[in-house]
């Protein structure tokens, strides 16, 4: 399976993670554990016992260890078997699992699948409107039966918002705006303007605009790899700057399942000093979202996959319009970064104890604002496809 493994990837919800029982998701085509250890700290580790294979997930958790559910063996966040129930109760020297670098941060709990040494906390991107110190946070999650990267190139290309969510989030406004996008280093950006627009009335809503009024509306995603995207949408008075209009973020986390299947977790924050105002309006954007995300998008992204089978995106020779130059760009750096892992002879899969991360400062938001134009794009698609 090709996934980038030196890469944070949401493994989970903080409070999806729990001290007093395991969770089980699979990640990148792996069974993974997770649960809290006697600190609280999110610990992640391959749902397998070193014994005879069981689950983990199928046990406890007894004084911050994960017991075995077969024989009863625990092991602790270091992976290393801690207690062994049998006989004088030592510890076979293989008695250890896999585990995973951690870090708990925007509500998430992430996990890195690659070489430990490399799991740097100041390598995942900010995303600080989402997080529970400063912000009041919803979120959300589905399961789209589809290759992470189709989900990316759907939230890259909010175009389809007036075709395929006509009633929720699009208007014949979106496909005259104006288009941009560009790069810097590995994050991709991609800027929409729709100009003297009415907007559909569950936007209208959530930005409290009168029905009717005509207004500028933008939208600025933001893409860093492996699939870890912001989304910002922007409402003003026609013709008036950004500066004059409202904002509402939102966080939009990729993690593989499989090659065919995909995490999908997003979330929306708001200032806390907006207090039961902004709680009800974050709420108000996941409900009424979760509608258009699970009946309109995940449906279709299903049916790409569907057409796409086990065929190379590239060699079905996709036809390319501007507004795909965003979603191409990403493509291109997933290509080369795989490429690279693959050259380095990246496996994934070191063994033994693995410390927690500390906290560091996150990586910088900042995007560069240079354009290439939508032709350059496609001839060296074409080219490779």
């Amino acid at each position: 399976m090709s996934f980038l493994l030196n890469a944070w990837y949401v493994a989970a919800f903080a409070h999806e993670v729990r001290a007093d029982a395991p969770f089980a998701r699979t990640l990148l085509g792996r069974p993974v554990v997770l649960y809290r250890d006697a600190a609280q700290r999110a610990i992640a580790l391959d749902d397998r016992c070193a014994h005879r294979f069981a689950p983990l997930s199928k046990g406890r958790v007894v004084d911050g260890a994960l017991e075995c559910p077969y024989h009863g063996l625990r092991f602790g966040a270091s992976g290393q078997c801690v207690h062994n129930p049998h006989g004088d109760g030592r510890v076979p020297a293989g008695a250890h699992v896999r585990t995973y670098p951690a870090i708990e941060r925007y509500g998430a709990v992430w996990f890195w699948p690659g070489d430990p040494q490399r799991a740097d906390a100041s390598l995942l991107p900010s995303f600080p409107f989402v997080d529970p110190d400063t912000a009041l946070m919803q979120d959300g999650y589905l399961l789209t039966r589809a290759h992470y990267q189709l989900s990316a190139d759907n939230l890259l290309d909010l175009s389809h918002f007036q075709f395929l969510h006509p009633d929720t989030l699009g208007s014949e406004a979106i496909a005259r705006g104006e288009v941009q996008s560009g790069s810097l280093g590995d994050t991709v950006w991609v800027r929409r303007l729709a100009h003297d627009e009415v907007l559909p009335p569950f936007v209208a809503n959530g930005f409290g605009i009168p029905p009717g009024t005509r207004v500028d509306r933008w939208m600025d995603v933001r893409w860093t790899p492996p699939g870890l995207l912001s989304i910002m949408v922007g409402v003003t008075p026609a013709g008036m700057p950004r500066e004059a209009g409202l904002i509402a973020p939102s966080a939009h986390w990729l993690t593989p399942e499989t090659e065919r299947t995909t995490h999908y977790f997003f979330a929306f924050g708001l200032p806390k000093e907006m207090g039961e105002a902004g709680r009800e309006l974050v709420r108000y954007a996941v409900d009424g979202l979760m509608k258009p995300f699970e009946q309109e998008d995940l449906p279709m992204l299903e049916a790409q996959q569907r057409n796409l089978g086990d065929n190379d995106f590239w060699a079905l020779q996709p036809a390319l319009l501007p507004l795909d130059a965003g979603a191409i760009r990403a493509r291109r750096v997933m290509e080369r970064l795989l490429a690279e892992e693959r050259a380095a002879g990246v496996a994934g899969v070191a063994q033994g104890p693995v410390s927690q991360m500390p906290g560091q400062t996150p990586a910088s938001e900042t995007a560069a604002t240079q354009t290439v134009p939508v032709e350059s794009l496609r001839r060296s698609s074409c080219a490779a496809a």
